[in-house]
């Protein structure tokens, strides 16, 4: 059997966990930039604001104290969710995560009587020990825990858990009440095809001709039917799978053309995506860097060019990345022009063990690499236990137009490195 545990208004609730006065009022958190809204409350929902309400239309309500809005705290958000797998991890036989706050959890070797029992626990728990309230759906297969999930939090009955069975009376009865357009990976326009067929609920497709569906959609819908079924058909990507490429991009918090605060952004980019090529084992071959002017303003000239920085060699030295990412913005960069947004990607990425070295390398060159993954694996490390951006290749300017209006984040509560002074190598 496999569990789906779904973390309730996630970004609602770490922050909550953090600010008990939160709990039970109206409580959005927004996207970047202070946009819009992106996380919300039971009790903003029942107000009747919609997710992806832009902030400026509800500020009024924020004035009048009605309602509390909040900026985005990814940091907090990432640690807590790690806090919620390594308590999943206590309590089942592996855990698969599907997002920040979905994780699919294995429940293997259990006895149906005791499978309840046990999911129960693991609800508790999870709340004990984070804070974060969540709901578990259990299932013979992932697409059928999804519904379970979904019924978990739909369903007071449920008490915030359901374990189906696929040939119960129960899951027939979830099934038949279930739109096509709630189940996992059945979008609109597969809804309306699949009407024209006659296929309107949960229920109908699990009972169509799998072969049939795969002529008339593809194979993976005939996946989804078979897993309805109770027939497991779909495994979960790796995700230690080294990625094959790497990008770090970001809208700046308002529109800038001044070259100096374009490129703190483009370097700052450079060096997170260098941490995370560092952290998969993986070297670059080449540096993608674009700038984007907003589309959205016609009464502004429109640029957004990108250029590929070739590095002499594959590497995983910020130093080297920086220096490319440099060069290629230089390329591109042209005054007069309002950008929006800007971004890294690292490309053409191989494996740090198996790269190929060159025959006419020195040691003086073979020394000089060593010191360089020294001083990397120093600077990760000072990071990682301190917070990303405790040490950083040059300082940012403070208030620079690229860096993200954030004027309601909370502290991030789960680290001390916010109060320590930042260091800076040159």
């Amino acid at each position: 059997m496999i569990g789906l545990v779904d973390c309730n208004s996630f970004y609602v609730s770490c922050e909550r966990v953090f600010q008990p006065r939160l709990i039970a009022l109206p409580v959005g958190v927004l996207s970047n930039n202070d946009g819009c809204v992106i996380a919300l409350s039971t009790e903003l929902k029942a107000i009747g604001i919609p997710m992806g309400m832009p902030a400026f239309e509800i500020q009024h309500l924020v004035r009048q104290g009605r309602i509390h809005l909040l900026s985005s705290n990814y940091e907090l958000y990432g640690d807590m969710s790690q806090r919620v797998q390594a308590v999943l991890e206590e309590f089942s036989a592996g855990v698969e995560p599907y997002s920040i706050d979905e994780m699919f959890v294995r429940f293997d070797g259990f006895a149906s009587g005791q499978l309840l029992e046990h999911a129960r626990q693991l609800h508790q728990k999870v709340r004990q020990y984070t804070g974060i309230p969540v709901c578990v759906g259990v299932a013979p297969t992932r697409t059928l825990a999804k519904l379970a999930n979904r019924a978990a939090k739909k369903i007071p009955a449920y008490g915030g858990v359901c374990v189906l069975q696929a040939d119960s009376l129960e899951a027939r009865g979830l099934l038949q009440k279930i739109e096509l357009g709630d189940i996992w990976g059945v979008g609109r326009r597969l809804v309306e095809r699949l009407a024209l067929m006659g296929i309107k609920s949960a229920w109908d497709l699990a009972q169509a001709d799998p072969k049939r569906i795969r002529q008339r959609f593809s194979v993976t819908l005939e996946r989804t039917a078979l897993e309805l079924r109770g027939i497991p058909c779909i495994e979960m990507i790796d995700g230690n799978e080294p990625r094959q490429r790497i990008m770090t991009s970001r809208s700046f918090g308002r529109l800038s053309g001044d070259l100096g605060e374009i490129h703190q952004a483009i370097r700052q980019h450079a060096q997170c995506s260098a941490e995370k090529l560092r952290a998969q084992g993986s070297q670059a071959r080449a540096v993608y860097v674009f700038l984007k002017t907003n589309p959205h303003r016609p009464d502004l000239p429109q640029y957004s060019p990108s250029a590929i920085a070739e590095l002499a060699r594959p590497t995983d030295d910020s130093r080297a990345i920086l220096h490319a990412a440099s060069q290629a913005l230089t390329a591109i960069y042209r005054p007069n022009f309002a950008f929006m947004k800007g971004g890294v990607m690292l490309i053409d990425l191989v494996d740090a063990n198996r790269q190929q070295l060159s025959l006419l390398d020195t040691p003086e060159r073979a020394a000089q690499r060593d010191k360089g993954h020294q001083l990397m694996a120093a600077l990760d490390e000072i990071n990682q236990k301190m917070g990303r951006g405790t040490v950083t290749l040059g300082r940012p300017s403070p208030g620079a137009a690229w860096h993200l209006r954030c004027a309601h984040r909370t502290p991030r509560w789960t680290t001390r490195w916010e109060e320590l002074p930042s260091a800076n190598i040159r």
